[in-house]
């Protein structure tokens, strides 16, 4: 067997990118070698660079180039508080949205034994390590609220509880500007049953 040609190779690799399908790869891959061939250079060098160079933060998780992430290493940063986000881009969601000036902690995912995602694979030793410390005050919960989601948040909430240490969950509702009438029925439940006093 002859190995494919080069063209389709590309747009096969291409096709890693998450929401990219066959005929968007392809598009990319055509629109990169006849319309852009030097930005496509460049985003195979800057690629290739970011993957020898960023690994995860060892004390959050996050992704960066030093052994600690920026935030980690800013001593204006409370260590009292902690939140514990899905992925990195989560960190960037609540820096940009809040004026939140704790420290973080980055799971990777969520506990999902058929996927084989068991608490090892998601930091969770290294999490209850923290926990135990004894330095933390309040622990913020900001997972997505999937059945997976709550699943990891009641496990981390057991490992918050055996630290004494309390814990907080981001709100899950009906979003500013919302139409009641345009959100789904179990987002509608939640917010109803998460109602508080004004």
């Amino acid at each position: 067997m002859t190995e494919p040609a080069l063209l389709d190779r590309l747009i096969d690799a291409l096709r890693c990118l998450p929401g990219v399908g066959p005929k968007s790869a392809q598009r990319i891959a055509f629109h990169l070698l006849e319309r852009d061939p030097e930005g496509g250079r460049r985003l195979a060098r800057v690629l290739a660079e970011a993957l020898d160079r960023i690994s995860r933060c060892r004390r959050c998780r996050t992704l960066c180039e030093n052994e600690i992430c920026d935030l980690c290493a800013n001593p204006q940063r409370d260590p009292s508080l902690l939140c514990v986000v899905e992925q990195p881009s989560g960190i960037l969601a609540i820096e940009q949205a809040t004026d939140f000036r704790g420290l973080y902690f980055v799971l990777g995912g969520r506990l999902s034994p058929i996927d084989g995602i068991g608490p090892e694979q998601l930091g969770l030793d290294q999490l209850r390590a923290r926990l135990n410390a004894g330095e933390l005050v309040e622990l913020i919960l900001a997972i997505s609220p999937t059945v997976e989601g709550a699943a990891t948040a009641q496990y981390i909430a057991a490992l918050a509880d055996d630290a004494k240490v309390n814990v907080t969950r981001i709100a899950h509702g009906v979003p500013l500007g919302g139409d009641l009438e345009m959100v789904d029925g179990g987002t509608l439940a939640h917010a109803f049953a998460g109602r508080r006093a004004l």
